[in-house]
């Protein structure tokens, strides 16, 4: 890299140079707080857990929180949760999962529910860009099968602008997992291509992160320079047919019906990430056991997850500029 193209990268990513001997602690540039996959609608307790969540956040004094989905349908029953979620002073945002709108609700009704800003959304904080992506919207060619998970054509295009329209470092959400080909985002490729593209043109690590939800596991993956981080559900792990036999009381199982094809976890999980002014981060995560059945006793292999299915977000150390 040529040094006039250094230094313009030097001012606009979060590197900072020391030019004196002594070392300098790195300034910590913001701190927010990330949960997913809390599952409102399917956890007993999951008002319990997210109420934790807030707390620990408000305690710790995050810049914002940030939910990546599969949170809760909008329901009026389901009003509890957001008093939960509202008691965090600072700023709050949002990302739709596939499980918001069962029920046949729609996109826009659970905005509304949430007071949440759009389906996808850009957001500044403390001189970093955050985008919001919908990994939502059905595939118009209608060859996949299940939940939609694919970004649209339009979604796309206002992407590459709006990554075109900072001079800002990027972090990016979405709830599907652009980087996991199993189930996550259909075409990841083609989005990620979008990151990589917005990287070379600007001659730096511009888009640094992209975290997710959705898979309820715990991994990292490095692509091109950029970090995509696996935030693990606050809840559980969806073993399906792998059914627990833990014997529950049939009055919850009327509320409650899916518990036999859980794997929930005892306390809920969620990360706390810092992002300092020497390029580096850090994923302060959460660690917890097993509530009911481990995968080993529901005789879950990894060659059917993948990844190891662990009661656990990882504590994580990244190193986001390079020149």
């Amino acid at each position: 890299m040529k040094r006039r193209s250094f230094l313009q990268a030097a001012s606009l990513s979060p590197l900072c140079l020391d030019t004196s001997d002594s070392f300098v602690k790195p300034k910590e540039i913001i701190r927010f707080g990330i949960c997913a996959d809390l599952h409102y609608d399917l956890i007993p307790d999951a008002a319990k857990r997210l109420g934790s969540f807030v707390d620990a956040m408000n305690q710790q004094k995050t810049d914002f929180i940030i939910q990546l989905g599969d949170f809760c349908m909008p329901k009026e029953s389901n009003r509890p949760l957001l008093d939960v979620w509202n008691r965090f002073a600072g700023r709050k945002y949002h990302v739709i999962g596939n499980h918001d709108t069962e029920g046949g609700f729609t996109h826009a009704q659970v905005i509304d529910f949430w007071s949440a800003k759009e389906a996808y959304y850009s957001f500044e904080v403390n001189n970093y860009h955050f985008i919001v992506l919908n990994g939502n919207e059905k595939n118009p060619s209608g060859a996949s099968r299940g939940y939609p998970r694919y970004i649209g054509q339009l979604q796309r295009q206002w992407l590459a602008q709006d990554l075109a329209s900072t001079k800002l470092a990027v972090i990016v959400f979405c709830h599907q997992g652009i980087d996991n080909d199993v189930d996550g985002i259909e075409q990841g490729v083609a989005i990620r291509r979008i990151f990589e593209n917005a990287n070379q043109r600007a001659g730096y690590l511009k888009v640094q992160m992209v975290f997710s939800g959705h898979h309820h596991q715990d991994y990292q993956n490095l692509i091109n320079g950029i970090q995509y981080i696996q935030i693990n559900s606050m809840s559980y792990y969806w073993a399906g047919e792998k059914k627990n036999t833990t014997t529950y009381d049939m009055e919850l199982l009327r509320s409650y019906s899916y518990l036999s094809s859980m794997l929930r976890y005892k306390d809920p999980l969620w990360a706390r990430v810092s992002i300092f002014s020497d390029g580096s981060a850090q994923v302060n995560g959460r660690k917890s056991d097993f509530l009911d059945m481990t995968p080993v006793q529901a005789n879950l292999k990894e060659s059917e997850s993948i990844y190891p299915v662990v009661s656990v977000v990882s504590n994580r150390s990244c190193k986001l500029a390079h020149v």
